[in-house]
Formats: C-alpha cells, sequence, structure tokens
C-alpha cells in the first residue's frame, strides 16, 4: 500500500495545499479517551483523489492547517460515525467540517441497520471484510508499524466507494434531503451540547427533591472545572454515586462530607473543603433558580401504548426500507405518545416530538397518530411473511 507518512510541519502544509483542490475528503481518526477528559489526537487517515496519506498529530506541532482546509471549501466530506472527529474539527478551528457526509447516518436512511459499523457497511455494500489484526492498538505508543498504519488506513480507502453506493440508493427512494436534514440537525445538536450544562446524566439522581438537584447540579460544575484543568476524566474526580449521596445528605459540614464511603478512592479526597463550598452555594441560591425535577414517569397506559406504538414503527420502517433506531427511540415513541394522549396528565413537552417533525411525520408520525386516534388499526396479515403485520384505515 502506497501513502504518505506526514511527520513534520512541512509536509502537513504540503498535503493540505494538495487537499485544497480535491473534490473530496475522507477521513478518521485514531485517539485514546479512556484517561483524560479531553480525547487525545493519535493519528489521522487521509484519502482524496489521488491522495492517502496517514498524519501523525504527535510529531507536528499545529494540526490547524489540517483542520483548516478539512472545514473551509466546497469539496465533500465524507466519514464514519464522526462524532469525534467532529469535536476535533470544532475544537480546533471553531468550524464544521464542509459539506460533512456521515455513511453510518445515510445507511440508516437505506435501510441497513443503524448504528452500522464500518465492516458491517463494507461487508455489506462492497463485499470486503475489515482485517481485525490490529484492533487493540495503543495508537498512543511509537513507533507504530507498517502493519498498523495500513490497518488504520483501512477507515478511509473505501469511504468514497461506500458514499458513491449509499448516494446512488438515497437518490433513487429521493431521501438525498432526508440526510441533508439529518446531517444539519445532528450537526447543530453537537455545537449546542458544547455549551449545554449536561449534569442531568449524572446516574442515580432520578426521584431527587429539587433541594437536592441543586446540590447536584453544583457538584457537576465543580467537577466539570476540575478535571478539565487536570484534564482528568469526571468521573475519576467524583463518582456520580458521591455526587448523589452528597445531594441526599444536604449537608456541607466538612467532617460530614469526609465520613462518606468512598470519597477517600477519589480525586476531591483532597478537596472536601472545595466540596463543602459548592454545597453552600448551591444552598445559598433561591428557590426559584432551582431545577425542576424531570417529567413523572409515564403512567403504565402510557407505557402499554408505548410497546404497541413502537411495534407499529418498526413494521413501518421495514416497509419503508428504514432503519427503526435512526427514525425513533423508545423514548421519542413515548414523547408522541405523551403529546398526543397524555399532556394534560404530566405536563407538555418542551419542543414538539422528533416524530411529528420534518421526514419523521410524513413517513410515521402521521400514520401513529391515525393508530392512536383510532383512525387506523394493526393486525397481523401473514405470520410468516416477512412484513406480517398490516396497518389499515379503520373501517
Amino acid at each position: 500500500m502506497q501513502y504518505d507518512h506526514i511527520t513534520t510541519d512541512r509536509q502537513l502544509q504540503e498535503l493540505c495545499r494538495d487537499l485544497a483542490d480535491t473534490s473530496y475528503i475522507g477521513f478518521d481518526t485514531e485517539f485514546v479517551s479512556e484517561d483524560t477528559y479531553f480525547p487525545e489526537l493519535c493519528l489521522v487517515q487521509v484519502a482524496a483523489d489521488n491522495i492517502l496519506a496517514v498524519i501523525d498529530p504527535k510529531d507536528i506541532s499545529d494540526m490547524s492547517p489540517f483542520w483548516d482546509v478539512l472545514s473551509s471549501g466546497s469539496h465533500l466530506t465524507i466519514a464514519h460515525a464522526a462524532r469525534e472527529e467532529f469535536r476535533f474539527c470544532r475544537l480546533a478551528v471553531q468550524r464544521r467540517p464542509a459539506n460533512l457526509f456521515d455513511v453510518q447516518l445515510a445507511a440508516g436512511l437505506v435501510g441497513i441497520e443503524y448504528p452500522a459499523s464500518y465492516g458491517k457497511l463494507l461487508s455489506k455494500l462492497l463485499g470486503v471484510k475489515l482485517a481485525k489484526g490490529e484492533t487493540r492498538t495503543d495508537w498512543r505508543r511509537r513507533p507504530l508499524s507498517d502493519k498498523q498504519i495500513e490497518y488504520a488506513l483501512q477507515d478511509v480507502i473505501y469511504l468514497k466507494d461506500i458514499h458513491s453506493k449509499l448516494e446512488s440508493s438515497l437518490r433513487e427512494l429521493g431521501r438525498l434531503e432526508w440526510l441533508d436534514e439529518e446531517m444539519a440537525a445532528w450537526q447543530d445538536d453537537m455545537e449546542a451540547a458544547e455549551s449545554q450544562e449536561r449534569w442531568r446524566r449524572v446516574s442515580g439522581i432520578s426521584g431527587l427533591p429539587e433541594k437536592a438537584l441543586v446540590i447536584v447540579r453544583e457538584l457537576w460544575r465543580w467537577r466539570e472545572e476540575v478535571a478539565q484543568s487536570k484534564n482528568r476524566p469526571p468521573r475519576r474526580v467524583l463518582r456520580d454515586d458521591l455526587i448523589v449521596e452528597l445531594a441526599r445528605r444536604g449537608k456541607s459540614d466538612v467532617k460530614q462530607i469526609r465520613a462518606i464511603r468512598g470519597l477517600e478512592r477519589s480525586v476531591a479526597k483532597n478537596q472536601v473543603p472545595a466540596l463543602s463550598d459548592a454545597i453552600e452555594r448551591a444552598l445559598e441560591l433561591p428557590r426559584a433558580e432551582w431545577p425542576k425535577p424531570h417529567r413523572p414517569k409515564p403512567s403504565p397506559r402510557a407505557t402499554l401504548l408505548g410497546q404497541f406504538i413502537s411495534t407499529a414503527l418498526s413494521s413501518i420502517c421495514r416497509s419503508q426500507q428504514l432503519a427503526p433506531s435512526i427514525v425513533g427511540t423508545v423514548q421519542d415513541v413515548r414523547d408522541l405518545v405523551t403529546y398526543h394522549v397524555f399532556a394534560d396528565e404530566v405536563g407538555e413537552l418542551d419542543e414538539v416530538p422528533a416524530l411529528a417533525k420534518g421526514w419523521r411525520a410524513s413517513i410515521v408520525g402521521r400514520t401513529i397518530e391515525d393508530l392512536l386516534e383510532g383512525k387506523a388499526v394493526i393486525r397481523i396479515n401473514d405470520p410468516k411473511a416477512d412484513e406480517p403485520l398490516a396497518i389499515e384505515p379503520r373501517r
């Protein structure tokens, strides 16, 4: 396999000049995130027109020329499951990759399972089996062998062929605009997440009262600040269960905090006064600034309806050549049921459910509305058929 191994700033600048004139850039990254707050970029693989290259960020002082060329111009950017790649680009130059086409998202819109691995797409679309010899490579270690680099380059050399197959299928199904809609929404969500306080993801907070939630939020903020400054995973600074226990107790007394079992094994063991201060700050906030609990759990009726509608959703998706999991999650179904049937019991949703908007509404949302309103019925048509269920107007 012939490729350019980019290990100097000058080589990177030359590569970027060549990339600026290409029609597409397929790229992937190898990174490690287990031990740090910020993922450590270890390798960048690039395929574009007549270019095949691997960039070693460990040997290069400034990677921004690559992210600059990736995020500007009229070229097509092709990637697979590009969540971290998107973040690297945003962190480096505060811009999105230009004209991003995520083959994993596209595959879900043509009936391939979602989220499909890169190997699955290779096998399904091109009949190629992905080598697995270096799946346990520590990409931080140097030197990398030719075998390791060639293994990494497999992740980009087929991207253009996969894109061509998927684009053709999307065009035949009339779904290119759907992908544009999905890519825009996905990138909007990724950018919004950069500034969101995701303290509600702390596990174990369900059912906590408002007074405890305000402490959870303040401790989460403290943990984020410390984790970023030390570049450590947040849960190694202070575990979720310890945040919940501190919030339940609701006391800022230093002695009581030190007595909590498990705290001695965390980074926070030496910062008990800071934990005390965070709890004090939370308790001093006026009640109007306390966070509200999540909506109450759905009633058994809503849960039963959600299960029924999920079955209908899967049936519709199979008949429409769509991966059910890209159309809607279990929570999306519950939101739609609540929106149409139980809003008076649990309160209005913050926004219109995903299944009631855009292409999802036209494909599945309106049919589900008809089922909920009794205008349509679902029945077993042929138990042995690929599509055993039928949804039809109520007579």
